[in-house]
């Protein structure tokens, strides 16, 4: 059994008894872990289930990046294909829903019962319902698990992750996911994991833009960087964006991996959620029109804090202050993860007051 705890945020954590850790449970089982897609993010997350000890067959169109991960003790996969005939579970993290697609398609006919497909990119919430509906069709099971925390987290295995499908195939893949995130929260069914991880990169995206304004801004007013960053991190205004991103501004490194060609794709995805369900959006259209000139003036794929520099370029200021780190550090330990239990105070009608952590203090 597990033991409940409380958490931050005030929902109820679950973490696993010390005796029946996740990789254990998978060693056990006997089950083989396909991985597709070893970019920023998918190849950290591979690396999680290869230092947990779990047998994870790789492939990618990136030679390289797989003779990384056969050297740090995968398999290597012969294409998509042979990867689900040898597997029981497959995991894909890809950069676009077009390129999840091709890639399921070509896994089908080889889809049986038992096996799972396990979609961890950030995708369309149509799109992963349709690949779902036709995996389930072979017999096999489907999982929208995206995942949420930076690529540092990501190859600490502390990342955040949503996972959502039945509560069965939940119970299957939790000891996998528990080798690559710290908090796994079950969303209920296919496409729901989704639609709050586009959310999520909306949000991300905004809070990015104001902060390089608010950076701007005092700098311009003549108020010390470093300062500046410290009362954000003490205040109501400050956010996961700021405690990690505004340091690669502030250091002048800019590098945070995460490109605006997916920072576009992510945004559109949850503009195009809203224009589904009729929610007229004011600032949505904005940030697109933004992200569209930062790609026009610096390149698709350029890193997505590069924005700052439309407002340096538009001041003539430098946005930057000493003793800020150039990359991004997870100094957490790495932990077990565990299953975070969501608020229920709709249908319980228990309220829940608010809880604030404690912000990093910048290294």
């Amino acid at each position: 059994m597990g033991q409940l705890q409380r958490s931050q945020t005030g929902a109820t954590e679950m973490m696993r008894a010390p005796h029946s850790p996740a990789k254990t449970q998978v060693r056990e089982s006997g089950m083989k872990v396909g991985f597709i897609g070893l970019g920023n993010v998918g190849g950290k997350l591979a690396g999680s289930l290869l230092r947990n000890g779990i047998d994870v067959r790789v492939f990618d169109l990136n030679a390289d990046l797989v003779a990384a991960k056969v050297a740090q003790g995968a398999s290597q996969g012969e294409g998509a294909a042979a990867i689900m005939q040898a597997c029981d579970a497959v995991i894909t993290c890809l950069p676009s829903p077009a390129a999840s697609a091709a890639v399921v398609e070509e896994m089908l006919p080889h889809v049986a019962p038992g096996k799972i497909w396990m979609e961890m990119s950030t995708t369309d919430t149509e799109e992963v319902r349709r690949l779902g509906a036709l995996v389930a069709a072979q017999g096999g099971a489907a999982v929208d698990c995206p995942v949420s925390g930076g690529c540092h987290r990501a190859e600490t295995g502390n990342i955040s992750i949503y996972a959502g499908c039945d509560r069965a195939t939940f119970e299957q893949v939790l000891p996998l996911l528990s080798c690559m995130g710290r908090r796994i929260l079950h969303v209920g069914e296919i496409g729901q994991a989704s639609v709050l991880k586009v959310m999520t990169n909306y949000l991300a995206t905004a809070n990015l833009l104001t902060l390089c304004e608010a950076l701007t801004v005092m700098k311009a007013a003549g108020i010390d960087l470093g300062l500046t960053y410290e009362a954000i991190a003490m205040s109501s205004g400050t956010s996961f964006v700021h405690e990690t991103e505004s340091q690669l501004i502030l250091s002048g490194a800019r590098d945070v991996n995460f490109t605006m060609d997916l920072v576009q794709k992510d945004i559109g995805l949850f503009q195009k959620l809203a224009d589904r369900h009729g929610v007229p959006l004011e600032l949505s259209p904005k940030i697109i029109e933004m992200m569209t000139d930062g790609q026009a003036r610096y390149g698709a794929r350029a890193q997505s804090d590069r924005m700052i520099e439309r407002l340096e370029e538009a001041t003539g200021l430098e946005v930057r202050a000493p003793g800020f780190p150039r990359t991004l550090t997870d100094e957490e330990p790495e932990t077990r993860g565990y299953e975070v239990t969501p608020r229920r105070a709709a249908s319980s009608g228990q309220k829940y007051p608010g809880v604030r952590g404690k912000a990093p203090v910048r290294p």
